[in-house]
């Protein structure tokens, strides 16, 4: 792996997207390298990922806008759709993903994070969709995510405005759950990872599953998700 580094240590996996000269920002690469890493993730062994970035300035700082300019039509959709199927593998991973948010979270940053269980970042994050103010619509489930984590009003100010956010604002319309020194982030991801994987791994992949369904469709159907995994 070029731009992808993996390191195990217990039942925790950390993921950390390392490409700091470009602000880790995503190409096909890396949309690959990662793809490729968390396939390789022995679900026997490990309970819970922490998903960051290398350096102190960027988690993700969008999608990488000097490979999509020379893209066609054709292949810029098909770098969307790489993106879309890599998410929603993070996001329907058997088990949790904790993005630990250290720096910018942009665009394609913003949304590989809202592909997470959990986010935490840093107090000097900044998230936003600035995609309009390029002349495109965000893409890699962006217009979707937000709305659905932070209620259609605010997702629909931010991606309507282009307008970045600091962690406190982060914070209080709830994107994260919790904002940290920059050097205690990583540190609580992985706490956090550890206490998580303290609890019985089966009934902690079926919360996800319950919760990720659940939310699809009717609490009348939700509910006979969860029954159906409480049982399992």
């Amino acid at each position: 792996m070029e731009f992808i580094t993996y390191e195990q240590d217990g039942f925790v996996g950390v993921v950390t997207i390392n490409r700091p000269q470009a602000l880790n920002a995503l190409n096909s690469q890396v949309l690959e390298e990662i793809e490729a890493t968390f396939d390789a993730i022995d679900l026997d062994n490990t309970r819970a990922v922490v998903l960051t970035g290398a350096g102190e300035k960027s988690f993700v700082a969008g999608a990488d806008i000097g490979e999509m300019s020379t893209l066609t039509k054709a292949e810029g959709e098909a770098f969307g759709k790489k993106g879309n199927d890599v998410f929603r593998k993070i996001e329907t991973f058997p088990i949790p993903v904790i993005a630990a948010v250290n720096g910018f979270a942009l665009g394609g940053g913003c949304e590989i994070s809202m592909s997470c269980d959990i986010r935490i970042c840093s107090d000097n994050a900044v998230f936003g969709q600035p995609e309009v103010g390029l002349g495109i619509t965000p893409g890699f489930g962006g217009t979707q995510r937000l709305a659905r984590l932070v209620g259609a009003g605010m997702a629909k100010q931010m991606i309507y405005s282009a307008r970045n956010i600091k962690a406190d604002e982060a914070y209080r319309i709830g994107l994260v759950n919790a904002v940290y020194p920059l050097e205690e982030l990583l540190p609580a991801a992985e706490k956090l990872a550890n206490t998580i994987a303290k609890n019985a791994p089966i009934a902690v992949r079926n919360c996800k599953k319950a919760i990720n369904d659940g939310l699809q469709v009717n609490i009348d159907e939700a509910i006979v998700i969860e029954e159906k995994l409480f049982l399992k």
